[in-house]
């Protein structure tokens, strides 16, 4: 019997790791095998779902990929880490892969599709994870929607990528539907519209909870289906990811966590960061402070307590379009 593999893509802070840990939480006796793939040579996803408390996240299950692209780095990590954990003696039950946030979902599709895995895996689905709130304010929109004369070689590539989701996707989950204001709800779904395949089921979900039986159930057969599937790639022909970078900021502990956050966002907007995530050193306190923001936004907690073998300390990574003022925002973070 083939395994399930469910490919979970969408957007930077898009809320597609809040969905994994709903999912793991509700797992209801299924053993799912994670794959972890994130922009930059500093993993925070892995760390996230380990810290969430739950008995179903064993380090073992979450494979964690960082520093690139699992959709350019296809033949090199991508398949490699599918045979291992297909090799296992206690093989998963289904197989859920994050990708980064800047991922073009096909090419795994297509990886999956290759005679050496196809006989053992079936791709269930692949599930956009989408920014309502981000979308309505036109993060991604297109050059000439937004005014801006295009780029001689390419289009806004937040666009792109957001695109290139949501064409591929068989079940489009529009999180953050809770801070999504009603007025602007109609317009957001007829954006979807625009990208989304005909027959594509949008649910809308708040805190990535969505039902397990939906977000693992759609036995889509996707590597059967790729011609249906329009990418940007498929005229292009390559993928890169040079107009985005990232960098890892090492601060001091942090004694008041929401002064610190008003900063955090004050200097986002200001150099226009797309995503920060990490975690923070909290002084007297025994658990490790979680915080993730997009643009302004920014969300904080305490998931995990600090383990006695660990040294407590205050990192967090910084998600950008190239040419990010690496030195200006660590100024700002650091001297506040």
């Amino acid at each position: 019997m083939k395994i399930p593999v469910t490919i979970i893509t969408g957007f930077l802070g898009a809320g597609k790791t809040t969905l994994l840990r709903h999912l793991l939480a509700h797992a209801q006796g299924r053993r799912l095998a994670l794959i972890i793939n994130e922009f930059g040579e500093q993993g925070i996803d892995r760390d996230l779902l380990l810290g969430c408390g739950d008995a179903t996240c064993e380090p073992g299950d979450i494979v964690e990929l960082a520093n690139g692209c699992l959709c350019c780095k296809v033949a090199d990590d991508f398949l490699p880490t599918i045979e291992a954990l297909l090799a296992r003696p206690n093989r998963p039950d289904h197989i859920v892969v994050e990708t980064s946030g800047l991922a073009l979902p096909k090419p795994l599709v297509k990886a999956l599709a290759w005679p050496e895995v196809r006989a053992r895996l079936t791709v269930d689905g692949v599930i956009a994870v989408i920014d309502g709130p981000a979308v309505a304010a036109g993060r991604f929109a297109d050059d000439a929607a937004l005014g801006v004369t295009p780029a001689p070689d390419h289009d806004n590539p937040l666009a792109e990528v957001f695109e290139d989701q949501l064409a591929c996707a068989d079940l489009v989950i529009l999180n953050k539907r809770d801070a999504l204001a009603d007025a602007h709800a109609p317009g957001v779904m007829a954006t979807l519209a625009e990208h989304m395949r005909a027959g594509v089921r949008v649910v809308e979900a708040k805190f990535g909870v969505v039902d397990p039986r939906i977000a693992l159930g759609l036995h889509a057969g996707a590597e059967s289906d790729l011609a249906t599937r329009p990418s940007h790639i498929d005229a292009a022909g390559d993928h890169d990811h040079d107009d985005f970078e990232s960098f890892a900021l090492d601060l001091p502990a942090i004694a008041e966590p929401e002064s610190f956050a008003r900063l955090l966002a004050r200097t986002l907007v200001a150099h226009d960061v797309l995503r920060v995530k990490g975690f923070i050193d909290v002084p007297g306190k025994q658990r490790r402070l979680a915080l993730q923001a997009v643009g302004p936004r920014i969300e904080h907690y305490f998931d995990r307590p600090w383990t006695a073998d660990e040294r407590r300390a205050s990192r967090l990574v910084v998600i950008g379009r190239t040419g990010l003022d690496r030195g200006a925002i660590t100024r700002a973070l650091v001297s506040g």
